[in-house]
């Protein structure tokens, strides 16, 4: 549904990967749940260490120290509170032990008791193993947990990837597609109000260091465009052998 009223989805985590995740994919909606008195609580799998120039140890650690106040300042602007950090390496969560993560986050589910939790599906949306992987370890966490909550894959539609160009210029799906949906069949196509909007947009702006280079090529104008609406639907059935 297309709607302003995000009553219904509750207490809501959100789990992504890497700083700028939980803004580019959620943070219209966090901000908007929070305005209205909702809790939202988020987590990051990774400091997003290997997003930088260098691929150094000092390298990666000063990039992670960037994007940790980048997200810091994010959250502040969208409103979020409640931030935990699940301690991966960017870049290898695919092929760590996914025991503490899954762990930490049945655990987190446990206390909190959302009723709803945004995340990856499957596909990544963009492909990348890291959002893979999370999609991974919140269908084991709660699997464990005790809480229910509905859980919905971020997702796109044809009609809201208004700026193809953008993404083949950019490479945003380079490593893999989101599943793509008509607008009827997602669970939330959220066209985020103006001021909702310009929340989101503030809030990629303070993590410059991934969005810098991408509005000053495009401009701020098609980059809010760009960044205007959030989809979200249940888990693809899997068809059965």
């Amino acid at each position: 549904m297309t709607t302003a009223d995000l009553s219904w989805l509750g207490t809501t985590v959100v789990v992504w990967a890497h700083p700028d995740d939980e803004t580019y994919l959620s943070g219209g909606t966090a901000a908007a749940l929070v305005g209205s008195g909702q809790r939202v609580v988020a987590v990051t799998a990774t400091r997003g260490e290997a997003g930088g120039p260098e691929s150094t140890p000092h390298g990666r650690a000063e990039t992670a120290r960037v994007r940790t106040a980048e997200l810091e300042e994010a959250l502040r602007i969208l409103g979020l509170r409640e931030h935990v950090w699940l301690g991966y390496e960017d870049g290898c969560c695919a092929h760590a032990d996914p025991e503490r993560a899954v762990r930490r986050l049945a655990r987190l589910f446990d206390d909190v008791r959302p009723d709803t939790v945004l995340t990856f599906g499957p596909d990544g949306f963009t492909g990348h193993p890291d959002h893979r992987a999370v999609s991974g370890w919140v269908d084991l966490a709660l699997g464990r947990s005790t809480a229910t909550p509905r859980l919905l894959h971020a997702v796109a539609t044809k009609q809201d990837r208004v700026d193809a160009e953008l993404d083949s210029d950019f490479g945003v799906f380079e490593l893999g597609e989101p599943r793509l949906l008509e607008p009827d069949k997602l669970a939330l196509r959220h066209v985020l109000a103006p001021d909702t909007l310009r929340r989101k947009v503030a809030a990629l702006l303070a993590q410059e260091s991934q969005t810098a280079g991408l509005i000053e090529a495009v401009g701020l104008e098609r980059y809010t465009a760009w960044v205007a609406v959030e989809g979200f639907a249940e888990p693809a059935l899997v068809p059965a052998d």
